[in-house]
């Protein structure tokens, strides 16, 4: 018996395998890829002429700096000083579609900015087009010339059925959009949008055609001319049709794809570049037999692991809990997630035995004390490789329960970025709740931001450095981890500094998980620290990323003040110190909120921008907030005029003493980076 459901085992995997490799095969085909689409030249032999790495640099930061303002940009950039040395000049620009949002455009632009280095990593030409922009750069000087190599066509799969009348509407619309473009001298020169009737039926032909700034009308006309040909050779059987240039854009749809400022897809409208009919029916055909056999190849994976688990019933199977949890009662913490790992799993989680951490910290010696919070105290340690770690020991009455305990080892373990700390290990044992992080020579930023005789280690370059970290840890949790997290509870104390001031990160034990396209979420537990939380949050108990966004911005305010949000109390004019900013930030007064010891080291304009980007951060309207991708963008871009913050959160917390000011009486005067100080 037992020799047969081993054979029929061997042939479920076996079967198993030859579905999977029938299915892989099948789908994988590069015509059906989605953007990004990329041009690479093909001169890898002449490496002399490839920019270096720091000339792109530099082309990429001036470019993505201005995306937020304008829909195109050319510029061109060298590593050397020198005007008359040209010898590793770049030229670059880039093109987003008129009908698309600022904010949309600047996030295209930054993820072509990542692509376009990782598709074409060493070359002196290369081009990638997005789905909402496009992004190029050369060695050599095209600005202004017309450039119609390398026209590439995709089509929407979905065939039409009489191509000949769906081709004379197309060339009819497209003709009138392409004179509309290249000669209308509006505010929308080189770009124009209109639909059509199609037909006697619901179908309406929507088309939209754009050029690149930097051409003239006739070239223009001339780009469009040939898009509008090489779209009626390559696609003239599809519903759709996209032709990409160099210097022109052009696509058709028979439904709306461009009022809602979004370049959607329709359901089922996945796009591929322009071959024959035969492309969308094979295609087709393996969609569907792909479906039905990755269907047959579930059904024998959960078939097999039945049987599979089903022999061995009876058995005695031993469960792996964590390092001395001894009383059954005491498994609460963490079971539900542990307990089904067998051995041959449980080497891949950080359990650290209480005795191991008991010598770390010559069993939690008053002489190891790094500080003391609401959880508990922390103690310094060296494990017995000689890695130094910070213990956290949560007390019986912390604050931060048995709950947050586990959601803080089960986050943080699939956490990696410079600017959050690495949790090495955890142990439970008993009442004992403990959680082994790397050692922060520096300890937490509060210590040394709000100590008057330590606060002068931190000068402008130092605090600019910590804010620019904070920002770029954040980001990642909220969009570039493979979870989308909201912190709750970023503060001056959850911020530890390494041996050379580098921002991280720590105490995920309030951070919720987002999945999809979830992105807010209510509670009526509140979490998090006075002074710190988003008005939406302490009011309503509603939170999302930009919740996040708004503690970054009071955090900043600390920074660069060197003062405490909580408790603040400048004086009778200003309940609180993002008040206080804004006061005089309308005043024009802006510099006074600088912390005294940064007088000597600091930029004027570099400290403007971050008071204006802090005002951002802390408004009122969670949607008025920026993201943090915006926030990391605006804290290294150039010149670039945007818009006043409005009037930020700081109506509550008042003293009994303020006389509230009439904000409306203020000033409010537009900005622009390079000039920020209101006038």
């Amino acid at each position: 018996m037992f020799q047969n459901m081993l054979c029929f085992q061997k042939a479920c995997k076996t079967i198993i395998l030859l579905l999977f490799y029938y299915f892989l095969t099948g789908q994988y085909d590069p015509v059906q890829a989605d953007p990004p689409y990329p041009f690479c030249a093909n001169n890898t032999s002449n490496n002399s002429s490839i920019p270096s790495q720091n000339t792109l640099n530099n082309l990429f930061t001036s470019l993505a700096s201005k995306a937020f303002g304008s829909k195109f940009y050319n510029t061109s950039s060298s590593s050397s000083s020198s005007s008359s040395d040209d010898s590793d000049k770049v030229y670059g620009s880039y093109m987003c579609l008129r009908y698309i949002t600022n904010e949309n455009c600047m996030n295209c632009v930054s993820s072509a900015k990542r692509n376009i280095r990782e598709l074409c990593p060493s070359t002196t030409e290369a081009v990638v087009w997005e789905e909402m922009c496009q992004l190029r750069y050369s060695n050599k000087n095209s600005f202004g010339s017309l450039d119609i190599s390398k026209n590439r066509g995709l089509h929407n799969p979905l065939n039409i059925s009489e191509p000949e009348q769906l081709g004379s509407a197309v060339k009819e619309l497209l003709s009138h959009l392409t004179e509309k473009a290249a000669f209308d001298a509006s505010p929308n020169k080189y770009y124009a949008a209109d639909k059509k009737a199609y037909k006697d039926t619901d179908d309406t032909l929507h088309a939209v055609v754009q050029c690149s700034g930097d051409l003239s009308p006739i070239d223009c006309k001339n780009c469009l001319e040939i898009a509008i040909r090489n779209a009626s050779t390559c696609c003239s059987f599809s519903r759709g049709v996209r032709i990409l240039s160099k210097s022109c854009y052009l696509r058709y749809e028979l439904y709306d794809f461009y009022s809602d400022e979004s370049d959607t897809k329709a359901p089922g409208q996945k796009w591929v570049p322009g071959k024959s009919s035969k492309w969308s029916i094979r295609m087709a055909i393996i969609f569907v037999v792909s479906a039905f056999l990755a269907m047959l190849v579930l059904g024998f994976f959960v078939f097999c692991l039945k049987v599979k688990l089903g022999s061995r019933k009876g058995k005695n199977h031993q469960v792996v809990t964590l390092h001395n949890m001894n009383d059954p009662n005491e498994m609460d913490i963490l079971q539900n997630h542990f307990q089904s790992r067998d051995e041959r799993k449980a080497g891949e989680f950080p359990y650290i035995d209480l005795a191991s951490i008991h010598a770390a910290t010559d069993n939690f010696a008053e002489s190891n004390l790094l500080g003391q919070g609401g959880f508990g105290p922390v103690y310094k340690g060296e494990l017995s490789d000689g890695r130094e770690v910070a213990v956290k020991r949560l007390s019986s009455c912390s604050e931060q329960g048995s709950e947050e305990f586990s959601n803080e080892v089960l986050l943080i373990m699939k956490l990696q970025h410079k600017n959050l700390v690495r949790l090495l290990g955890f142990c439970v044992n008993g009442a004992e709740k403990l959680l082994v992080y790397e050692y922060m020579p520096n300890g937490s930023l509060d210590v040394l931001l709000f100590d008057p005789s330590k606060r002068a280690q931190l000068n402008w370059s130092s605090r600019l450095n910590i804010i620019s970290g904070i920002a770029k840890g954040m980001l990642y949790l909220h969009e570039d981890s493979r979870l989308r997290i909201i912190h709750r509870d970023l503060k001056a104390s959850n911020v530890l500094l390494d041996s050379h001031m580098n921002p991280k990160i720590s105490d995920f034990g309030m951070a919720r998980i987002f999945v999809g396209a979830e992105g807010e979420a209510s509670t009526c537990r509140l979490v998090g620290t006075y002074g710190y939380m988003a008005p939406e949050y302490a009011m309503e108990g509603h939170y999302s990323f930009k919740s996040d966004v708004f503690s970054f911005g009071v955090l900043l305010f600390e920074i660069i003040t060197g003062k405490r949000s909580a408790g603040f109390q400048q004086s009778k004019r200003a309940p609180s110190l993002i008040a206080y900013a804004w006061q005089l930030w309308n005043e024009g007064k802006a510099m006074e909120l600088m912390d005294p010891l940064l007088t000597d080291s600091c930029s004027q304009e570099e400290f403007l921008r971050c008071v204006y980007i802090g005002l951002l951060c802390v408004q009122e309207d969670a949607q008025d907030r920026p993201t943090m991708s915006s926030v990391v963008l605006m804290l290294n871009s150039g010149s670039e005029t945007l818009q006043q913050p409005e009037r930020p959160a700081f109506s509550w917390g008042i003293s009994k003493d303020y006389d509230e000011i009439n904000v409306d009486s203020l000033s409010i005067n537009s900005i622009a980076i390079s000039s920020i100080l209101p006038q």
